[in-house]
Parts: C-alpha cells; structure tokens; sequence
C-alpha cells in the first residue's frame, strides 16, 4: 500500500467510525457526495483544501493534512498519478509550452506519425497504436465542455523538419487555422530574437482539472513527472508567466506560423 492508498483508507475509516455515510461527510465539508465517493475509491486525488475540510468536520486535530503534506509528499507511486493523456482528458484548463514539438493536441496525422516513426526506435504497431491514441485524443477540443487551452510554441519546433517539407508545411496550415477559428485555443509563438529564456529548460504542462485540482506534467524520454507539490506549481506558474512575456501575441503568432508555412513550400 503506497502512502497516498493509506491516507484515503484513513480518512474512510474515521468517517465509518463517526457513523457517517458519504452523504453526510459531502454536507459536512460542502463537497458533492460523487466527489467523497471518488476520493474513497482512489479515482480522485484528496486536495489540501478538501483534507483540511475533513480534519475540522471529523475533528481529527489536523492529522490528515500532516499526513498529506509529510507522508504523500515523499510517496512516489500515488495511486491517483494519471498521465499526460488522463491529464488533458480531465482538464478544463490547459497551459502547454513546447520548445521542441507541435502539441499532441495540434499534430496532423502525418505530423504525429512522422514523430513516432522518426529513427525507427518503435516497431510499425506500436507506432500505430500511438498515432490511434494521438487522434483519438485530439477529440477533446471538440467536446461539448472543451479545456481552454493555451500553448506557447517556440520557433524551433516550427523550423526543425519533422518528415517531409510538406509535412511542415500543412503542419503550420493547420496550426494557423486552429489557433484563428477554435474559440478556446489561443497560441503564443516565442521567436528566436527572444533568444536565451526560462522555458529552454524543458517543456511542461500546467492542468486545472474539472473539480479543481492543479497538476503539472514534466516530459521526459521515458514517460513523465507529474507534480501536484504547491512549490513546484508556483515555480513552473512563475516559468510560464516569464515564457509568455516572451512570445508574441495571438494575431502576431497566427501570422507568424502562416510566414512559417510559406517557408516549407
């Protein structure tokens, strides 16, 4: 059992012992009684507000948040860690900076399949399965409660050839066409005159999930890191407020990525 599975356990135990039922917790913390019920079963991850509501209403003495704050924290294996994917799927807010690919959101087929197939690292059905579960993903802008997204894109993913020139080409097409008609997408292009930056440290993306959970997700060639520790997500706020002062704004961005695609013809 990791920490994060013993701190829920805890927290069902002292709320069976009190004699309450999941209904009466969600009146006593002011919490939907789906949200009690997620939690408990591990699909939810406790927040540091929704632990500190259960302390007071359960009168635990703040052992729970001390759980969480010096017990979760060094547990590496949460049970709730969802991936990037799981991630983007339960978001309502989006902020993605890349310096070094398009989004996964925004790839065309040829674009993402180009990047799965690059040097021949994966076999033809992995790259398959990858590319399937690229486009399935890129259904999210056009659900009825799409996330708001924003992506900040340095120049260099835009110059580096990834495939054919015509690849990049109708990359940037359709980059531009996004980022002018979808209504909760905005894009920031970071061009080169900007020259030495906070995000050339890596990209990264900020979450705001739908019940209101920060999260960040850190890429890595091996998979990622998921962070959810306030100081990390108040340093990577700081990094990306410092990005976006960098990049241009949306209608220079737009026309900008359209100068881009001209030059792949």
């Amino acid at each position: 059992m990791t920490a994060g599975a013993f701190l829920v356990a805890e927290m069902r135990r002292a709320r069976a012992r009190r004699g309450w039922s999941q209904e009466e917790l969600a009146k006593a913390v002011n919490y939907s009684a789906s949200m009690v019920s997620a939690v408990e079963l591990g699909h939810q991850p406790p927040t540091a507000k929704y632990v500190e509501l259960v302390d007071q209403a359960l009168d635990t003495g703040g052992l729970f948040g001390r759980m969480l704050t010096e017990l979760v924290s060094l547990d590496r294996a949460q049970p709730w860690l969802r991936g990037r994917g799981e991630i983007v799927a339960q978001s309502r807010v989006l902020r993605w900076y890349e310096p070094l690919y398009v989004p996964g959101l925004l790839q065309t087929e040829a674009y993402a399949r180009a990047v799965f197939e690059a040097r021949g690292l994966l076999e033809p059905d992995d790259v398959e399965r990858r590319l399937t579960e690229r486009m399935e993903g890129q259904r999210i802008l056009y659900d009825e409660r799409p996330p708001r997204l924003w992506v900040v894109l340095d120049e260099a993913a835009l110059r580096r050839q990834v495939g054919t020139r015509k690849t990049m080409c109708d990359q940037a097409v359709h980059l531009a066409r996004i980022a002018t008609e979808h209504p909760r997408v905005q894009l920031h292009v970071v061009p080169r005159s900007a020259q030495e930056y906070p995000g050339l440290g890596g990209p990264f993306l900020l979450a705001t999930l739908r019940e209101g959970t920060e999260l960040a997700f850190l890429a890595t060639q091996v998979g990622g890191q998921e962070l959810d520790q306030p100081t990390d997500l108040s340093r990577l706020q700081r990094v990306w407020e410092a990005i976006l002062g960098d990049g241009l704004p949306p209608q220079e961005s737009i026309e900008f990525v359209r100068e881009v695609a001209e030059s792949w013809i």
